[in-house]
């Protein structure tokens, strides 16, 4: 349902009103959103696997208990960040004193992409809501069991004028919103393509917009590494919601001296975390719709398939598949797959790998398994990415004292 221009604008009274402006204020709908949150956990559970057959596990590891994580440390750390910032002065202004104060932005819309529908949603919304904002939320419409939920939740915890959600075809609704109403900021979470469509429409306005983008994020396997680890670490990392995971790894980079020993390794974790027949596991998601199930069986021609391949449309099913003999000419490495499909390709040196690295500049996420300090050292020192992990892969994100996002 489109919000109406009067919705919005009592949305910009309120605001200012100054209601949303007091420690107070901002403490109690903290306090509120996480109350209503624990009464419908279990209606969020079955929301995300009625969307994307994920767990019980699974949807709090990944989707609530990541929002009671951030909405605790909001609530914990609100009365410091909302106090101002004294700095020095200089002779210029002796001997005056110097504040920095942090004002709410006013009415932001928060786009919410469908692979993780409740959290990628829910905690920028925690702190659009501590920074004293008010919020219209647009949950995505292929995840329609949370946008639901997420509604009901909203909906019951807060003022229209306050909070409001607005449900349906996202590329119809969204430029409407844009392009009828200039909001203060603009938050999405999702493709390059729809991201640069949306920054595009709000520099009409000069709206501030926060995009946070995928892009193909290596891992890299040193011939030091802890290959049982890092087998297991990798196949969690990758096949962790279907692999339909923004920083999870796109591509695998194996020393020549492992390659095999790894493969079969890796193989093993696979079997062992989602057995022979993962399209019975309930501990493997579904791929979100046919559309992108088609996308996914389209990259399955583009190499030599080594492990796994079975998909099924009807069931949005497709096994954890591992690639060999992959062109970097091929969609596969050119696009985030976004899907359990994982290329391999091997190296003998440290500049091969690199030089792999470099053709698809900037990943939003970096994954190196070794033992080595040095080694370690000069990844870092030589690549630009957004976050990652030394011997892990994903769980950077679960960390809320680690920025997130990607370069640029």
């Amino acid at each position: 349902m489109q919000i109406q221009a009067d919705a919005l604008q009592a949305m910009r009274n309120y605001f200012k009103s100054g209601a949303t402006m007091t420690y107070a204020f901002r403490k109690k709908q903290l306090l509120a959103l996480r109350s209503t949150v624990l009464k419908y956990q279990d209606a969020i559970s079955e929301a995300l696997y009625a969307d994307l057959k994920k767990s019980e596990e699974e949807s709090f590891a990944t989707e609530t208990g990541l929002f009671l994580t951030e909405v605790n440390f909001a609530i914990k750390n609100l009365r410091r960040w909302m106090q101002p910032k004294y700095v020095s002065s200089n002779l210029l202004n002796l001997p005056s004193s110097n504040r920095i104060y942090r004002d709410p932005l006013g009415v932001v819309l928060i786009i919410a992409p469908w692979n993780y529908p409740f959290q990628l949603l829910m905690i920028p919304l925690v702190g659009a809501l501590a920074g004293g904002n008010c919020a219209i939320v647009k949950p995505s419409e292929l995840a329609p069991a949370t946008a639901s939920i997420v509604e009901r939740i909203l909906n019951e915890t807060f003022s229209a004028t306050y909070v409001k959600t607005t449900l349906g075809d996202g590329a119809i609704i969204v430029p409407a919103l844009i392009t009828n109403f200039r909001f203060d900021h603009i938050f999405y979470t999702g493709s390059i393509d729809v991201g640069r469509s949306i920054y595009q429409m709000a520099a009409a306005d000069l709206v501030p917009v926060t995009l946070e983008l995928g892009g193909k994020s290596p891992a890299i396997i040193e011939e030091d590494a802890n290959l049982p680890v890092a087998a297991r670490r990798i196949a969690l990392g990758k096949f962790l919601n279907a692999g339909q995971t923004c920083v999870a790894p796109d591509y695998l980079l194996l020393h020549q001296n492992v390659k095999d020993q790894f493969m079969n390794l890796l193989k093993k974790a696979i079997t062992e975390f989602y057995t022979d027949d993962p399209s019975s596991s309930n501990d493997f998601c579904k791929i979100i719709n046919k559309h992108r199930h088609d996308k996914l069986v389209s990259f399955l021609s583009q190499g030599k398939i080594v492990y796994g391949g079975a998909y099924n449309r009807e069931t949005l099913y497709m096994a954890p598949t591992l690639m060999e003999e992959v062109s970097m000419e091929t969609s596969l490495m050119k696009e985030e797959i976004f899907g359990p499909i994982l290329p391999l390709f091997s190296f003998n040196t440290r500049e091969e790998a690199f030089s792999v690295v470099s053709r698809n500049a900037n990943p939003l996420a970096f994954y190196l398994f070794t033992n080595n300090n040095e080694a370690e050292k000069e990844w870092i020192s030589r690549l630009r990415f957004g976050g990652g992990c030394v011997n892990n892969a994903v769980w950077q994100v679960a960390n809320h004292h680690l920025p997130f996002g990607g370069v640029g």
